[in-house]
C-alpha cells in the first residue's frame, strides 16, 4: 500500500535535503510560523504560542511515523540550514491522491528553493503510486500560484469562503495535477 514501506523518507536536490519532520524541529519552525508576512496566505494566523506549534509539530511527526503523510523540514544541503518546510499530505489510498503544501522562510523566497522541493516532492508521489495531486492556495497568493504552474499544476477552481481567518471569510484557489 502507498507510503506504508516508504515513510521516513529523505529525499535530496541539487541544493536541498528534505528530512521527515522531528519533534526537535519545533524550534526551527516556530519564527518562521510566527512571521506574519510568511503566514498572510495560510490558513491561520502566526503561531505566537510555543505549545500549539509543539502539538502541531507532533501530530505531523505521529503522522510521519503512521505512514499518513510526510512532512518535511528543508534544509541545505552544504550548510544543513533549516529554510523551510512541505508535505504530502491528505493522502487518498483509494483513489491514489494526495495534496502538497510548502512554507519557506522570507529570506529563501525568490532563490528557487521552493520549485526544487517540490519538483522533488511531486516526483516522489508519482514514484509511491499516486496519480493525481491536488494544492490549495488563498487568493492573491501570486508567488505560490506561480510555483504551481510551473510544476505544471493547473487551475480547477475557486472554493468560495473556505477559510475562516481574522473575523473573515476567505476564498481559496485549487490547483490539480495528473501524474
Amino acid at each position: 500500500m502507498f507510503l506504508e514501506t516508504q515513510r521516513l523518507t529523505i529525499l535530496e536536490t541539487e541544493r536541498l535535503r528534505l528530512a521527515p519532520l522531528e519533534r526537535g524541529d519545533v524550534d526551527l519552525i516556530y519564527p518562521l510560523m510566527g512571521d506574519a508576512e510568511v503566514m498572510a496566505f495560510w490558513d491561520i494566523p502566526p503561531i505566537a504560542d510555543p505549545d500549539l506549534l509543539d502539538a502541531l509539530v507532533a501530530s505531523q511527526v505521529a503522522a510521519n511515523a503512521q505512514g499518513e503523510a510526510n512532512y518535511w523540514s528543508l534544509r541545505t544541503l552544504g550548510e544543513r540550514e533549516f529554510i523551510g518546510c512541505c508535505d504530502l499530505s491528505g493522502i487518498d489510498r483509494w483513489h491514489r491522491r494526495g495534496e502538497i503544501g510548502f512554507l519557506l522562510r522570507r529570506d529563501a523566497w525568490g532563490q528557487g528553493y521552493g520549485l526544487e522541493a517540490m519538483q522533488a516532492v511531486v516526483a516522489y508521489a508519482g514514484a509511491a503510486g499516486l496519480r493525481k495531486l491536488t494544492a490549495r492556495t488563498h487568493v492573491g497568493n501570486r508567488r505560490s500560484e506561480q510555483l504551481l504552474g510551473k510544476l505544471g499544476f493547473t487551475f480547477e477552481g475557486r472554493l468560495h469562503g473556505h477559510v475562516e481567518r481574522d473575523g473573515q471569510r476567505r476564498d481559496c484557489n485549487v490547483f490539480g495535477l495528473l501524474l
